[in-house]
């Protein structure tokens, strides 16, 4: 169970995001910036954590009482190169880490490492995954925590996330968005009849500060509680459009995966945070359309 360390919400000395020039990462560096917090932003260009010597290099940019967000993945993986790459980074990172005075460390993960359920999911769920992705992120997590045993760690897990930044062109909300912004038919496998919970990236970068705000530990979910199907997103996504966008349906080759449906129970989240909201979806996905269509037209 997630439990905050401190009650009031108080301004970490120093943020360090590896990671940082991701979606999720730029996204988490510029909410801890809004709130004036120092940020040191890692990513890619300043250091590659496949090379050798990468855990040195990360080391001579921390400072003491840091908290440290790591974020950084190849993903989704889809094959046993990625998961060993994935692994091999977390390594690198721990090697930079190991003995360091951080004040927190902030893993970003997946809900995918969650075993499948009738019922909705909670941070209690068994984690017991039967795909790669999970398997790495499930791998990281024990990884982060085993090694760093006397920094306070937390880990958030996101259920899918939408937003305008979003580099991925998968399935579902991001994708529905680029077609309809090119104008181009949506093909659904079936008839869209899986459910799923979404939530925006900002919503996230929320929460992930919160938790550095009150030096959070434990495991928490980042879902709204609210699934919705592949069609309502589909034709929700065509709603935004002048434009007449045809839905088409394309016969499945494979099952649906957790079988079509995919609930969470928000309540840690309300516990932890009882000020803080979820963005209503259509809202959210009409934002991330807007925003890219404006960006689009200069």
């Amino acid at each position: 169970m997630a439990k905050n360390t401190i009650e009031t919400a108080a301004a970490p000395e120093r943020v360090v995001v590896i990671g940082a020039g991701g979606f999720v990462g730029s996204t988490i560096v510029a909410a801890a910036e809004q709130r004036g917090y120092a940020v040191q932003p890692l990513g890619s260009a300043d250091f590659d954590l496949l090379a050798d010597g990468a855990g040195q290099r990360l080391r001579d940019r921390l400072q003491p009482n840091d908290t440290v967000v790591f974020v950084s993945a190849r993903a989704p993986v889809k094959d046993y190169a990625m998961f060993e790459q994935n692994i091999l980074m977390a390594k690198n990172a721990l090697d930079g880490l190991v003995g360091q005075p951080l004040a927190q460390l902030l893993y970003i993960s997946s809900d995918a490492i969650y075993s499948d359920f009738d019922d909705p999911l909670t941070g209690q769920s068994v984690t017991a995954p039967d795909n790669l992705h999970g398997q790495m992120h499930a791998a990281r997590e024990i990884m982060f925590q085993a090694t760093l045993a006397d920094v306070p760690f937390a880990t958030l897990r996101p259920t899918p996330i939408y937003g305008a930044g979003d580099p991925h062109n998968g399935y579902v909300s991001n994708r529905f968005r680029r077609l309809v912004l090119d104008g181009a038919a949506i093909a659904l496998f079936g008839n869209g009849e899986e459910w799923r919970d979404h939530v925006g990236v900002r919503d996230v970068a929320e929460l992930a500060v919160r938790m550095i705000e009150h030096r959070t530990t434990g495991a928490l979910n980042a879902v709204t509680g609210k699934v919705a199907s592949f069609r309502g997103l589909a034709e929700m996504t065509t709603r935004f459009s002048d434009a007449d966008i045809p839905i088409e349906t394309l016969p499945r080759s494979r099952p649906m995966p957790h079988g079509g449906y995919r609930p969470f129970d928000p309540a840690e989240a309300m516990r932890l945070f009882p000020d803080f909201s979820f963005t209503e979806l259509e809202a959210g996905l009409r934002a991330a359309f807007d925003e890219v269509k404006g960006a689009n037209a200069k």
